[in-house]
């Protein structure tokens, strides 16, 4: 039907032509129908829209009231007059007696209360006529994208199936039937050729109210979007029996997902590949070729790192939990496999964890070590004035920071072969003495940095922070405000396909991501307060 025949019937109407009034309701009965929408909110905004038309006759001051008969179609329109006892605005307040002479029944009537004056019916004209068409359809579009928003909201987070309509700027809109979505650019697969009318599948991430454009967004490229597929092709995982944990993608090229097994008498990967791979073969499929990599679950980051990395075979994994970082050694031979051209297999295997993955020859994590050791060793023969045999003694024994020594007790250090009592005591003071003039050290750097006491008093930062920070330029809290957690943290990118360090400006201070998080949220919410 569409509003043409409608708005068609609304002018014969308005413009005092040759009309059936009542085939004007049907019309609004037939769109109300067809975009789903209630009838008689299209009947309150033709009253809207003619009584605005019909301020432009009798004038802008004046409060108009349509009312159009839900079994004739007839018109009326009306005044609304307050009553009131002196009346200082003619065209909207009414005394009694005078509302009496109007309507005789208007005498039961009490003051602030509501007449309607009835007005003479006139030729509108195209001008008006216009208006009320203008408010009529603003009315009806933002009725129907109420009901799209409310019939579409309960979709979100699953996969949707339409028809490409058109294409825009490169974004696909889909008819869903009664309504449209979009696909914007970059939600899609890259280098998918996708027609109009071709029908498509994607995943709903959002549904949202939006004044103008599409409402409901699709994405193709989303990691979600692989598994929604998965949970339609693997009835083991609709029903529970086996859980995704997690899953990234580069979309277009290649995927991982990690699937656990709750019912433990079942292989999770192998019922997610299916009969001679039929199951994931359909998932390739509508994933345009993406190559998937379905990782078994572990409850071990040693054990699931090495299975996400595969086709690399992994020789060891030093676990950092606290820092959330994993040191993978292996082979010369298995290097490459790991990284994955242009870094992609380990960059998907870090999205997988949420862990930061470091991969290394086992050569590469002996020269580390040694290097490492050697650091801690210099630091406790300069600062506390050690030979280096005890030096390394103590690295050896585990303690990496001279806090470390300052925290111990006297027994733990005594249980070391070749440490005395006396030894021991005296290198818990000299430790302690350290760690007493450093922090006086630091104190004082703080000052000379010149570091806002916004920053100095963030709850979460130490004074060792304050002067790394202080000594990169970021002195005051709408600094550290913009800082991104990463930037603390450090990280792993991928340039010209080597996989680059990123030093973070805490990264020496053990900061977890969630902690660099929480840090970075703090300092938000009292700037943005401020």
């Amino acid at each position: 039907m569409g509003f043409g025949p409608f708005f068609f019937g609304v002018y014969k109407v308005m413009l005092n032509k040759r009309a059936d009034k009542l085939e004007l309701l049907r019309i609004a009965e037939a769109v109300a129908l067809e975009k789903s929408i209630d009838k008689e909110l299209i009947i309150n905004s033709m009253e809207t829209g003619i009584a605005k038309a019909a301020k432009s006759k009798f004038g802008h001051d004046n409060e108009i009231k349509v009312l159009i008969n839900r079994e004739s179609g007839d018109i009326e329109i009306f005044r609304k007059l307050i009553i009131s006892e002196n009346p200082e605005n003619t065209n909207t307040e009414i005394k009694l007696e005078d509302a009496i002479i109007l309507d005789a029944s208007n005498k039961d009537k009490k003051i602030g209360e509501e007449i309607l004056q009835p007005l003479p019916t006139f030729d509108f004209g195209r001008i008006a006529a216009q208006t009320a068409k203008q408010v009529i359809t603003l009315n009806v579009r933002e009725a129907e994208r109420e009901r799209q928003f409310n019939e579409f909201i309960d979709k979100k987070d699953t996969i949707l199936s339409g028809i490409v309509k058109r294409l825009e700027f490169g974004n696909v809109i889909v008819d869903l039937g009664r309504t449209e979505a979009i696909i914007q650019k970059n939600e899609l697969i890259p280098r998918e050729n996708i027609k109009a009318g071709d029908r498509v599948k994607a995943y709903c991430f959002d549904v949202r109210r939006e004044s103008r454009g599409q409402q409901i967004f699709l994405s193709r490229a989303h990691p979600k979007f692989m598994e929604k597929l998965f949970t339609q092709e693997v009835p083991e995982i609709y029903d529970g029996l086996i859980e995704i944990k997690s899953s990234s993608r580069d979309p277009g090229s290649r995927a991982k997902i990690c699937v656990k097994a709750v019912d433990t008498s079942l292989d999770p990967v192998g019922a997610c590949v299916g009969m001679r791979g039929s199951r994931v073969q359909a998932v390739v499929n509508e994933l345009q070729g993406e190559k998937i990599d379905i990782v078994n679950w572990s409850e071990d980051p040693a054990i699931l790192v090495s299975n996400a990395l595969s086709p690399a075979e992994v020789q060891r994994v030093n676990v950092d939990a606290v820092r959330k970082k994993l040191d993978v050694i292996l082979t010369e031979e298995n290097l490459s496999k790991a990284i994955g051209r242009r870094g992609q297999n380990v960059r998907l295997a870090t999205k997988l964890l949420n862990y930061e993955i470091n991969i290394m020859t086992d050569q590469e994590d002996s020269e580390r070590r040694q290097i490492e050791f050697k650091e801690k060793t210099d630091n406790f023969v300069k600062n506390l004035e050690l030979d280096e045999t005890l030096g390394q003694l103590l690295v050896a024994e585990g303690f990496s920071t001279i806090d470390d020594i300052k925290d111990t007790s006297l027994e733990n250090l005594t249980k070391i072969e070749g440490i005395e009592e006396e030894t021991a005591k005296a290198l818990i003071e000299r430790a302690e003495d350290f760690h007493k003039k450093d922090q006086e050290d630091i104190s004082q750097r703080i000052k000379d940095l010149g570091l806002d006491d916004s920053l100095i008093n963030l709850k979460g930062l130490t004074p060792g922070m304050l002067v790394t920070l202080g000594e990169q330029k970021i002195l005051k809290l709408e600094d550290f405000a913009d800082l991104a957690s990463d930037e603390l943290t450090g990280g792993y990118d991928v340039i010209k396909g080597e996989r680059i360090k990123i030093q973070g400006y805490l990264e020496d201070f053990a900061l977890s991501k969630e902690e660099a998080d929480n840090l970075v949220m703090s300092a938000r919410n009292i700037v943005y307060k401020d």
